[in-house]
C-alpha cells in the first residue's frame, strides 16, 4: 500500500511539472489575444491569405509551426461528395470552415464555460464565411460552371447548418 501511494505522488507530481502535448510549445497568449486570433483568421482576412497562413501554421505571434490551435481538417466533412468536383473546389473555404469550429471550441475548452465562445451566434458567422468563400470561388469559375457550382455552394451551406451543432 505504501508502494502505491509513494507511486501515485510521484506520478501526480511529474503530471502537475510536465506539460501535456496539447500546450508543449504552445504560442497561446491569453483568452482575449486567442479569440481575436480566430476571429481574424476566420473573418477578418482574404481566404489566400488564411491559405498561406494555414500551409505554414503561423500562429498568433508570427511564427511558424505553431501547435497551440487546431490546423487539422476534415474539408467539411464531405465524405460522399468530397470538397471537389468537376465545377467546384472547397478545399480552401472548408479548411478555413474546420480551422474556425475547431478553434472556436478550443477556445470553450481553454478559457470559457459552455456558450462563452462556441455558440449559435458564432457558429451561424464560421458558417456564413464559408458561404462567402465558396461563393467567390464560383465567382472565379468558367460562367458554365458557376450554376452547378453556386448550387453546390448551398448544398455545403445547408449541410453544415444542420450538421454543424449549436
Amino acid at each position: 500500500m505504501r508502494r502505491f501511494a509513494r507511486v501515485l505522488v510521484a506520478v501526480t507530481s511529474l503530471l502537475t511539472v510536465c506539460p501535456t502535448p496539447g500546450t508543449a510549445g504552445a504560442t497561446g497568449g491569453s483568452a482575449l489575444t486567442d479569440a481575436a486570433y480566430v476571429q481574424r483568421m476566420v473573418l477578418g482576412m482574404p481566404l489566400s491569405e488564411f491559405s498561406a497562413r494555414a500551409r505554414a501554421r503561423i500562429g498568433s505571434g508570427g511564427s511558424a509551426g505553431d501547435t497551440w490551435f487546431d490546423w487539422s481538417t476534415d474539408l467539411c466533412s464531405a465524405p460522399l461528395v468530397g470538397s471537389t468536383g468537376r465545377t467546384f473546389n472547397f478545399i480552401e473555404p472548408c479548411r478555413r470552415h474546420d480551422f474556425g469550429y475547431r478553434n472556436t471550441r478550443l477556445l470553450e475548452h481553454r478559457y470559457g464555460g459552455p456558450g462563452t465562445y462556441w455558440n449559435a451566434t458564432s457558429r451561424l458567422r464560421i458558417d456564413r464565411q464559408l458561404l462567402t468563400d465558396t461563393m467567390n470561388h464560383c465567382a472565379t469559375r468558367w460562367f458554365l460552371e458557376r450554376p452547378s457550382c453556386y448550387a453546390w455552394a448551398f448544398t455545403f451551406y445547408n449541410a453544415v447548418r444542420v450538421a454543424g451543432g449549436p
